[in-house]
């Protein structure tokens, strides 16, 4: 990691919070498209100017659910980047400094995590989002990993969008490092955010890396559930088979069991 390309990116990254900030409160965007497009815009100038390329494979769904696996909070940056979208987040990130207050702005539906009944409050939000036409993405994992594997699937989002009727897309995502960053960096510890890291002297360390790639692959279409959303947990176990047959055949990656996590 470059100390002076960390420093360098990271004040870029502050102009670029301070003028995606002011279009905000300039324009004040008020329907869930718009919302959508300036999250659109923001990410993928962010993208470019961190010098992160995105390789994508299929199509972004149109509307509907799109599940994914997770690795870093850069995940939504990238989904986002490559088309207007609604994602659904823990509640938490709303009392973040500036990020709350933009991920509130794009429209973000929030779930209350260890709360009962935090999937139905949410359903409203992606509804109003799948009506308005835009997809809606989240990531059934509920927690990041080191790309090592899959964890174990939740039911509560999935049933949600399910008993909407909103056809659910997989997709899949991985981060690759095309130039030599040393030999103590990796994806899996440098790119991946995972476990009890400070996140700011992660993103800092991730800033002065070079040749950072993402990938992402969606399905060739939605997912056919084998039963209805009575048999939710049957559903998620499908939807991560879906997930994982993307990172096989797409990725050569085997199923492996992935190690301790960190919520995001």
């Amino acid at each position: 990691m470059n100390f002076f390309r960390a420093a360098g990116r990271s004040v870029r990254l502050v102009g670029m919070f301070v003028v995606a900030g002011v279009e905000l409160a300039v324009t004040q965007p008020e329907t869930r498209e718009q919302r959508a497009d300036w999250l659109h815009r923001f990410c993928a100038r962010a993208m470019r100017g961190m010098g992160i390329e995105i390789k994508v494979s299929g199509s972004f769904p149109k509307r509907g659910a799109v599940i994914s696996n997770h690795l870093s909070y850069l995940d939504i940056v990238v989904y986002a980047a490559v088309h207007p979208c609604v994602f659904v987040s823990k509640a938490e990130i709303r009392s973040w400094p500036v990020v709350g207050w933009m991920t509130t702005m794009s429209g973000t539906v929030y779930v209350e995590r260890g709360h009962g009944g935090s999937a139905m409050k949410a359903r409203a939000g992606m509804q109003a989002a799948v009506d308005a036409g835009l997809p809606v993405v989240f990531f059934p994992e509920g927690t990041t990993s080191n790309g090592s594997g899959l964890l174990k699937f939740h039911s509560g989002l999935l049933a949600q969008a399910m008993d909407g009727g909103a056809p659910v897309t997989a997709a899949c995502l991985r981060y690759e490092l095309g130039e030599d960053n040393g030999p103590d960096v990796s994806v899996a510890d440098d790119v991946c955010y995972w476990g009890d890291r400070n996140m700011w002297r992660h993103v800092f360390t991730f800033l002065g890396l070079r040749g950072v790639s993402a990938e992402v692959r969606f399905a060739e279409g939605p997912m056919e559930f084998s039963s209805g959303v009575l048999h939710r947990k049957q559903a998620a176990v499908e939807a991560r088979a879906a997930v994982a047959a993307l990172r096989t055949n797409t990725f050569g990656e085997g199923e492996q069991v992935a190690g301790e996590m960190h919520h995001f």
